[in-house]
């Protein structure tokens, strides 16, 4: 028991849960908007890795973390883009076209990975960190929760940024009318396809930058199914939130934790079998569901394409 109380133990989990965590927010905040405007986003698995993929090639390439979190980015909103043609304005089943994005992109990336640097995983130098002025001196709390890579502090402000879009703005009426009653939205002069496209978008954006945190600031490197299907768990924060943005940031912190747990048991030297520890984030999960699964709110039309003038 001492060793969970050591400070090296609360250290280490921290610090790895709000790594691990980052790439959940991303791609929850992602999904949240996506579902909130209609459109259920299975492909964000696909969206993930993609965006580790390229991120890691933009940043092993060019020297440069953020021109690998832009590419990263660009990658998810490609994939995105392919599933909004295909599900939005085409009309596609969403949970098959997710699905079949998510395998194909899985596949794809291993593919590339392997002829272009064959069996050889090359790293990418440490990421520099930007420590907090005074928070970051605090004992064991300060260099586990305020020493981070900027974009991890970006990724917090998104979780604000997010519930003003959605409280304050006709952007955030438009996305709510669009899940829940896109008829309506079409009646009022809104055109529903831009705006589930959008959201749509947005979604592939923020997956994408998530995957590309995971590979080039979480692992420095990139190996095959590496998001090891942090875009689901996204899927289910978003669901569980029911709306709220915050909510997200305290699962992803959650999840984060249960993550984090092998690294930080090693660190401290307590000896617990790493398949125990690994199974910890999916029995999380089915405990949250079974707990708030009957009371998530979801869209009345999440996963309807929406064809103006179809009753």
């Amino acid at each position: 028991m001492g060793g969970f109380l050591s400070d090296t133990f609360l250290a280490a989990l921290l610090f790895g849960a709000v790594t691990a965590a980052v790439p959940l927010l991303l791609a929850g905040l992602g999904e949240q908007m996506s579902e909130k405007a209609g459109v259920l986003n299975i492909g964000i698995e696909g969206m993930m890795i993609t965006g580790a993929y390229l991120g890691f090639v933009g940043a092993y390439y060019s020297g440069s973390f953020w021109l690998g979190f832009l590419t990263g980015a660009a990658g998810g909103i490609a994939v995105a883009a392919l599933m909004a043609l295909l599900c939005v304005r085409i009309g596609l089943n969403q949970i098959v076209i997710g699905i079949a994005l998510t395998l194909g992109l899985d596949g794809l990336t291993a593919l590339l990975h392997h002829f272009q640097f064959s069996r050889s995983y090359p790293r990418l130098p440490a990421a520099e960190v930007t420590p907090i002025p005074l928070l970051a001196d605090i004992p064991v709390l300060g260099p586990a929760l305020f020493r981070h890579h900027l974009i991890v502090y970006l990724a917090v402000a998104m979780v604000g940024i997010m519930i003003w879009v959605y409280r304050r703005t006709q952007l955030g009426l438009n996305l709510q009318a669009a899940g829940d009653k896109p008829a309506a939205l079409d009646v009022a002069g809104i055109d529903v396809i831009r705006t589930r496209t959008v959201a749509v978008l947005f979604t592939g954006g923020m997956a994408g930058l998530g995957g590309a945190y995971l590979a080039n600031v979480g692992a420095g490197l990139f190996i095959p199914f590496i998001t090891n299907g942090a875009g689901f768990l996204g899927i289910v924060l978003a669901m569980l939130a029911r709306g709220r943005p915050l909510w997200v940031l305290v699962g992803a912190l959650i999840f984060g934790g249960c993550l984090s747990m092998t690294t930080a048991a090693q660190v401290a030297g307590i000896n617990i079998p790493t398949d125990v520890i690994q199974m910890l984030p999916f029995l999380v999960v089915m405990a949250m569901l079974v707990l708030f699964g009957r009371r998530a709110s979801l869209p009345a039309a999440l996963g309807i394409p929406y064809e103006r003038g179809a009753r």
